[in-house]
């Protein structure tokens, strides 16, 4: 500012969110004791005032670094008194000026100010015409976008064409951030301030044909609700008169909300709400209104859209194997590297795993293991049995008590699109009349199809594409043929009697003490007890019937523990006194050739075992007799044996007509 600017002294007002200009006639009301003092003062000597804004507005006792730099100088044209007893001044802004300093008094405060004169700064027609008319043309938007604005103030803006009494009118009228009313006020130049006040007012529009686009959407859709509305009260006014209830509309409408908040393919949500629109139709006392809320209950009740996040740990699903079962070495190995093929390439469709052993083996457990290790929630379907092909695809809501197959009452259950499924004793479906499960079953095991599974009972599609399926079975000669193609065999072999003895250890024995509300010191069963148990009161390939016999010892020695007794020890030796006599002998081969005796191999659902066959010859007509329930390989195995003999009979001076009149 220059050196020579006028300064002057003289009562100050601050201002709270309004920023007065030179040329604006504006009144307010005055209630703080200071300011009504100051308007006295000034009103006695030459009216003249200086009013500056606030930098914050609640501020209520503001010092310099509180105000603005740049205030008006006003003059006082009038003062009343209201009703309440508020001051109410009349002013008109004259100039500009600047905030040198504050002197600070008892009644009020005087500022020394600066005058800025910036009055001889004028433009070039021409660019003055341009700006006068950007000016109106700005105004003309800004006024048909705002509703406060009278049509005889853009008439009178419309006719002014002095630009910096132009600009006064607009900067009165305009409703602006006080932040951006100071920064028009604080420069300095005429077309700096035209210039910036277009910017300000450009962007205004902007946002207020923002706001327009808004305000229109927001009555469309009042619009739509309360037609919505209207329908939906006429809906229930019919509905009680033709018996019906009163909110039963109200139902059917979270239904349309529920359904299209899952996301459904359109053609999908068009059939359920085709469903929705009829069930509206019908009367909530009918059958039919039944049947259609039970199946729109079912189809809410699955958990689309919900996933859980795989957590591929190669070390915490090894550490998780271990945990669960002892051995299987093999097995585990395999299914560890499924899940490193996940890890390395989560897009890969999953694999259908088919674990294949004896009973007992752990099978299903693996299953559980393979969910755990994964962090998936798990869903088990026994298909033990199972001959109709709607358990697995689920009747047709036509039927009477129709209902959903098992694969969507396994999701349900899972509560999730991507849980680990076992499919148990897979091997163990029939077929009849009702259908073929196993043929429902290629499409839900194939991964190329599975995608677009269908219900019979929902009739929509149903994305399997993201569930690991596990399969087991005792044997797969009763698998069909295009089944078993789709799946990845892994053989779970017997135990031998060193796994047994160790998962006996380590697994059932504790599990079986905690459950008996047992410790090991109160029973102990030493080592020698486990392989008499493993030897003489089990034969099996698994460990189902060493648990149940490890339970009745538990159980035995609940009963003395009950009875008095403190702790109990269980021995080979006493072992009898708990389980009673033993069920099966060791199997022993003689070190020395006996004649008549030798050791045949067979294999069982429980194993390989030894066989000794006796032979025995009597006088007859040559008759080979196979007693007991020997195989068919077993007994081509005795004709073989004669034959050999008699192909050696010479050798070893042995009658050669004895198959003739000896009988074996």
């Amino acid at each position: 500012m220059p050196s020579a600017a006028v300064r002057h002294k003289l009562p100050m007002i601050t201002m709270r969110g309004l920023v007065v200009f030179p040329g604006m006639v504006i009144n307010f009301d005055v209630t703080k004791p200071k300011f009504v003092e100051a308007i006295k003062t000034a009103s006695l000597t030459d009216k003249h005032i200086f009013l500056v804004t606030q930098t914050e507005y609640d501020n209520e006792d503001p010092h310099k670094d509180d105000l603005f730099k740049v205030g008006v100088v006003a003059e006082i044209r009038q003062i009343l008194k209201t009703p309440d007893k508020v001051t109410r001044v009349l002013v008109h802004g004259l100039f500009r000026a600047k905030l040198i300093g504050i002197s600070e008094f008892d009644t009020y405060n005087v500022a020394e100010v600066a005058e800025i004169n910036d009055r001889n700064t004028e433009l070039e027609s021409k660019l003055s015409y341009a700006y006068e008319r950007t000016l109106k043309m700005l105004f003309s938007d800004y006024a048909s976008l705002v509703p406060k604005i009278p049509d005889e103030l853009v008439t009178l803006i419309e006719g002014e064409h002095d630009l910096r009494k132009l600009f006064d009118l607009i900067i009165f009228n305009v409703f602006l951030k006080t932040e951006n009313k100071q920064v028009l006020l604080e420069t300095n130049g005429l077309e700096k301030r035209v210039k910036k006040l277009v910017e300000m007012l450009t962007e205004e529009i902007k946002v207020l044909k923002f706001e327009a686009e808004i305000n229109e959407q927001i009555r469309d859709s009042i619009d739509n609700n309360q037609r919505e509305y209207i329908l939906r009260e006429q809906m229930k006014a019919l509905s009680k008169q033709l018996g019906g209830s009163e909110d039963y509309d109200d139902e059917t409408y979270e239904y349309t909300e529920k359904i299209q908040a899952i996301g459904f393919p359109e053609d999908t949500e068009e059939k359920l709400i085709r469903e929705v629109n009829k069930m509206m139709k019908v009367s909530p006392s009918s059958q039919e209104y039944g049947l259609i809320k039970t199946y729109l209950d079912s189809i809410l009740e699955m958990p689309w859209n919900t996933y859980t996040e795989d957590t591929i740990n190669i070390e915490k699903a090894e550490k998780q194997l271990e945990k669960d079962h002892y051995g299987l070495k093999k097995v585990k190995e395999r299914i560890l590297e499924i899940i490193s093929v996940r890890k390395l390439n989560p897009e890969i469709k999953s694999q259908i795993i088919c674990l294949v052993g004896p009973p007992g083996v752990g099978k299903t457990s693996v299953g559980k293991s393979i969910a755990a290790a994964l962090g998936r929630n798990y869903a088990r379907v026994s298909l033990g049995g199972v001959r109709d092909e709607a358990e697995i695809r689920g009747h047709r809501k036509t039927y009477v008590g129709a209902m959903p197959g098992r694969i969507v009452n396994a999701l349900k259950q899972a509560k999730c699109m991507n849980p680990v499924i076992l499919f148990d004793e897979i091997d163990k479906m029939g077929s009849d009349y009702k259908g073929d499960p196993s043929s429902a079953m290629l499409e839900v095991l194939d991964p190329e199809q599975n995608s677009t599974f269908t219900d019979h009972y929902f009739e929509i599609p149903i994305d399997l594409s993201d569930v690991l399926f596990i399969t087991t079975a005792n044997t797969t000669e009763t698998i069909p043929a295009p089944l078993l193609d789709r799946m990845e065999v892994i053989e779970l072999s017997s135990y031998t009697r060193e796994e047994k003895f160790h998962i006996a250890k380590k697994h059932l024995l504790p599990k079986q003490l905690k459950k008996h509300g047992e410790t090991r010191k109160t029973l102990k069963i030493n080592d020698k007890a486990l392989y008499a148990i493993i030897d003489g009161y089990t034969k099996e390939a698994g460990v189902r019937g060493l648990e149940k016999k490890i339970a009745s010892v538990c159980r035995k020695a609940a009963k003395k523990l009950v009875s008095g007794e403190t702790a109990i020890s269980v021995t080979d030796a006493n072992l009898k006194d708990f389980l009673g006599v033993k069920k099966y002998l060791p199997e022993t081969i003689s070190k020395t050739d006996e004649t008549g005796i030798v050791t045949g191999l067979a294999w069982t659902s429980v194993g390989g075992v030894t066989m000794p066959l006796e032979v025995i010859v009597l006088e007859g007509d040559g008759k080979v007799e196979v007693t007991g329930s020997l195989g068919d390989v077993m007994k081509e195995s005795s004709k073989i044996a004669v034959s050999l003999v008699r192909s050696i009979a010479a050798k070893y001076n042995i009658d050669p007509d004895f198959y003739k009149n000896k009988d074996l």
